[in-house]
């Protein structure tokens, strides 16, 4: 990629060594270089973005062709079609709901270039004690069986005495063990549910709290779809597409990939007749709240979305240099995120010069901007308890400040502060600014959105006006 762009070499990330040449900044003095962010309500052309119709039909494309072109890539326009399989089913119990699982298989046509195989791995997990269709959330993360239905104790039975046969069969000297201990069954089911324990200290796992409050969630798994490193981008769906061949500089990232792969995931939920599909958020936390953040800005039919602990590449800025900069991500093993373009932008020796995070045509701010008016929960912990300061929390709250202009003139609120960012203060973490469409909230727990979850789901039920 250096080579298509002309680059000859890249400056190096900031280095967590405080005594090293490049240490990472943490001097609020030097942490914003250039602190006039690119416009976000004046074209290209110099015009005032000064209605919803200016902004959708002007301003709001032009920022997707800058991002499509400089950091997060295009989708390209042969993308296979995927189809979907349902490849078990299973009633459950989740603490006290009842809940219908369903495994998901999304194959992605290979038939032109059948070296790559594309299988998008997932699992819908949806309450059945509700009568009408359910929101849901879809996750990236591991997609599991949250508690798999076990054999009747008659079926259990039938399971060991075929067991223990085939034990022998294997090796018969196992049957003077079974002889000596005739009661024995070398499979037991686990407890079942004690649906009167009390409910264990503290928040309970995001996907109980969703299933508690009538919410569905779907979990996608990010490397079925694409792969998390450099090396894998001549496979997944990119090198799928690519067939077999490396990107050109437009090309689609992991980021843009994985969230192609949640708007997939919505197909899917859209011919569900358990879901309404008109209430489908996205969620993710670090690198997946990059994803979810950039699915919410680029795929219109997402209702919602709760942005964890997203960092550079997400809500954080990226001309600011607090910590990780853009160099953490143009020099390092993460630029398979990003369009092989947004490389530039680490540049110290090009044919074009150099450029700095300074030279970027936009910022997160405008990719907050595209959610609007659409509800966005911006998430974060503290440094304290492992949110590190490597994500650059102010750098997010700045942004989304800025972004509340968006928000404002499409007829819903922002934060309810002034969208002046050099100047508002970052609250105190646990301070909640969630009285429009725009919210923020720093918790007091660590590298997780978990914490906020009970604050986002009645938030997100009085926004899409639902109730279990």
């Amino acid at each position: 990629m250096m080579e298509q762009l002309g680059i000859k070499t890249l400056r190096s990330g900031p280095s967590g060594n405080a005594s090293a040449p490049n240490s990472a900044n943490y001097n609020e003095l030097l942490a914003n270089p250039c602190p006039q962010l690119p416009e976000l309500l004046i074209t290209n052309r110099g015009e005032k973005v000064k209605n919803s119709k200016d902004w959708f039909e002007k301003r709001r494309p032009e920022i997707v062709e800058d991002f499509e072109r400089e950091v997060y890539g295009r989708l390209p326009g042969n993308i296979p079609n995927v189809t979907w399989s349902v490849k078990i089913i299973d009633n459950e119990f989740v603490r006290r709901t009842p809940v219908i699982a369903k495994q998901l298989v999304g194959h992605v046509d290979n038939s032109t270039y059948p070296s790559i195989n594309v299988d998008i791995n997932a699992m819908l997990v949806v309450p059945t004690n509700v009568t009408k269709p359910v929101p849901v959330l879809i996750m990236f993360g591991h997609p599991s069986f949250p508690s798999p239905a076990q054999p009747s104790m008659e079926d259990l039975e039938k399971i060991n005495t075929s067991f223990k046969d085939m034990m022998i069969k294997n090796d018969p000297k196992i049957k003077a063990i079974f002889d000596k201990y005739p009661a024995y069954s070398p499979i037991t089911r686990l407890p079942p549910p004690n649906f009167w324990a009390p409910s264990p200290e503290g928040d309970l796992p995001s996907t109980e709290q969703l299933l508690e409050a009538g919410w569905g969630y779907l979990t996608i798994d990010p490397s079925s779809i694409q792969a998390d490193n450099s090396a894998g981008l001549t496979n997944g769906i990119i090198g799928l597409v690519n067939k077999g061949q490396p990107r050109k500089p437009e090309d689609w990232g992991a980021l843009r990939a994985w969230s192609w792969g949640a708007a997939r995931a919505l197909d899917y939920l859209e011919n569900d007749d358990l879901i309404d599909s008109k209430k489908v958020g996205i969620e993710g936390v670090s690198r997946y709240g990059k994803a979810a953040l950039v699915t919410l800005a680029f795929e219109k039919r997402f209702a919602i979305g709760l942005i964890g602990s997203s960092g550079k590449g997400g809500a954080t800025l990226h001309r600011r240099i607090f910590d990780e900069a853009v160099e953490s991500l143009t020099g390092s093993g993460e630029s398979h995120w990003m369009a092989g373009n947004y490389i530039k932008y680490g540049a110290s020796e090009a044919d074009f010069g150099s450029k700095t995070g300074c030279d970027l045509p936009v910022d997160s701010h405008h990719l907050i901007a595209l959610c609007a008016p659409r509800p966005t929960f911006i998430s974060y912990g503290i440094p304290e308890k492992g949110d590190s300061k490597w994500l650059d929390q102010k750098g997010s709250y700045m942004a989304t400040i800025a972004a509340g202009s968006i928000f404002k003139l499409l007829g819903v609120k922002d934060l309810g502060v002034t969208n002046e960012y050099l100047t508002e203060k970052m609250p105190p973490f646990n301070t909640t600014m969630m009285d429009g469409h725009l919210a923020w909230r720093q918790h007091d727990g660590g590298h997780t959105d978990w914490p906020n979850m009970k604050y986002f789901i009645p938030w997100a039920n009085n926004l899409l006006n639902y109730s279990k």
